[in-house]
Order: structure tokens, then sequence, then C-alpha cells
């Protein structure tokens, strides 16, 4: 499976084409489609947008993956879950069954600073766009066959997959945890602890995204320690 690595290069200028970033604000290719919040009806909070190259996921037609996650001032509950309404990942140009509003602009990422006469940190919006090299990731191997291997196998199996990538397999923290029946391609795999703003993956996180085999509807969820 290819991967391409994720090196994160903060944008010194707002990136305004159709590449893949994190935060700022998304480039739609079509209509804006910003999700609402199932809990608060408020729009959720940008985290990415990738492009979906056919070397990572073959031939789909969606050409950019908008990724998006409830994350505000109140707590809400369920933002973990593929069909919990707290989060999205909007397919362009495709169809959403997503509560959307269109907005060109909304909540970004951010990441928290140090400021003149602040004692506390403040939160700072932030931009980043994407190098890496591509790669190959070995093919997934479920829990059922894992739990036979030796502890050598493990090891050498997960350092493979860790790690911050576009594509490629996904390494879970706890059970396997595909959005849903049928086949699904690792769009992406973010560790929260290793990223360069603050995102809400509960007790130091990961979250996957993820895209069916006809490249029609994505999913993303997080598990945590």
């Amino acid at each position: 499976m290819k991967k391409r690595t994720i090196e994160f290069k903060e944008a010194k200028q707002p990136a305004r084409e159709a590449v893949t970033k994190f935060g700022g604000q998304p480039v739609w290719l079509t209509e804006p489609q910003w999700p609402l919040s199932a809990e608060t009806g408020k729009p959720m909070r940008f985290i990415c947008q990738i492009v979906l190259s056919e070397d990572l996921f073959g031939p789909v037609s969606p050409k950019m993956a908008y990724i998006f996650m409830t994350d505000g001032q109140d707590y809400v509950d369920g933002t973990w879950e593929p069909d919990g309404g707290e989060n999205a990942v909007i397919l362009q140009p495709g169809t959403t069954s997503a509560s959307v509003e269109p907005l060109a602009e909304g909540p970004t990422l951010y990441r928290m600073v140090k400021k003149m006469f602040k004692k506390r940190l403040v939160p700072e919006p932030c931009e980043f766009v994407v190098h890496g090299p591509v790669s190959d990731d070995p093919t997934f191997a479920p829990e059922s066959e894992r739990s036979e291997w030796s502890e050598e196998k493990w090891e050498k199996y997960a350092n493979i997959l860790d790690g911050n990538k576009i594509g490629g397999t996904p390494i879970f923290m706890q059970g396997d945890d595909f959005p849903g029946p049928g086949s699904w391609k690792l769009l992406l795999q973010l560790d929260s602890t290793q990223v360069p703003f603050f995102v809400n993956f509960g007790d130091a996180g990961i979250a996957y995204a993820f895209l069916s085999e006809d490249g029609a509807t994505g999913k993303f969820l997080w598990q945590c320690a």
C-alpha cells in the first residue's frame, strides 16, 4: 500500500491552491460545504484537506477530501465515532449526508502560544503544507492474525506503520476499527502527539480517516489510550 509520510512545513502565507494542507481555510473545489455539529448546530473545526492523487488512492472520482471535527469551548461527546454526527469527511466533487452550510470560512486549527502581557497560553490559528516521501506499507494484518505473531514480528510491523501519513495501512491503538462493512482505504493517520498544532483525540489519541473502495464515501474516527 502506497503512503506519503507527513512532514509539516508552516505556510508563510495562506495556501489558496488545491493542495494538501492542515489548518488555514479550505480551498473548495466546488461550492462550500461546511459541516455542522449534530449537537450544537455550530460549524465543525477544519482539520485538513487532502488531494486524492491516483498514485495513492487509485482512480477515484473525488479529487479532494476535507476533514472536520467538532471542537469548541463546550464539550461535545462522540467526536470519535464515524457516524456520530460530530466529524465529517467531505469529498469534492461528490455528495454528503452530513448537515452542511455554504460557509467559505470557519473554525480552523490552532496552536497554543505565549503572548506578551498574557499569563496563560492563548490560541493562535496556524496552517501547514505537507511534504514527505512516498513509500510502501505492508498489507493490513487483522487482529486475529497478529495475535499469533512473535513479539519481534509485531514490533517490526508496528514500527513501519506508526506515524502521520496519507494513505498506506493503519495501525490501530486499540482493536481493529474500520468504519463499516466492505473495503476501506486509509486516507489519513494522524497522531495527536506528533503534530505542531492542537487536536483533541482524547488521551494521546490517533485519528484515522478512510475512503470507501469506490471513492464515494469518507469516514473519520479516533482511538486513544
